[in-house]
């Protein structure tokens, strides 16, 4: 996995990880409920932002490898799938 890739996971993980501590904090004083399920919302978003940049980069990489990238054929295979993956 290129580096640019694994920091951008890394960031996204570690702001996950800052709501996560806010909500703790909410939770802890007594915050209204919808305050900290907004909350909780924003470290699902987080995650899963990490989760699909991750698997993403790994097809792409594979899809790479295994199809090559010699032939116009295989590249605008390649340029398809990612069209349609961005929808997982």
């Amino acid at each position: 996995m290129p580096d640019h890739v694994h920091e951008s996971i890394a960031r996204r993980l570690k702001r996950a990880n800052g709501h996560l501590e806010t909500i703790i904090e909410m939770i802890e004083q007594e915050r209204p409920c919808a305050q900290i399920a907004q909350q909780l919302r924003a470290v699902e978003g987080a995650i899963e932002s990490a989760k699909k940049m991750l698997i993403h980069d790994h097809l792409s990489h594979s899809l790479e490898r295994s199809v090559g990238t010699a032939s116009a054929k295989n590249k605008a295979i390649l340029k398809e799938f990612n069209l349609i993956a961005k929808y997982l």
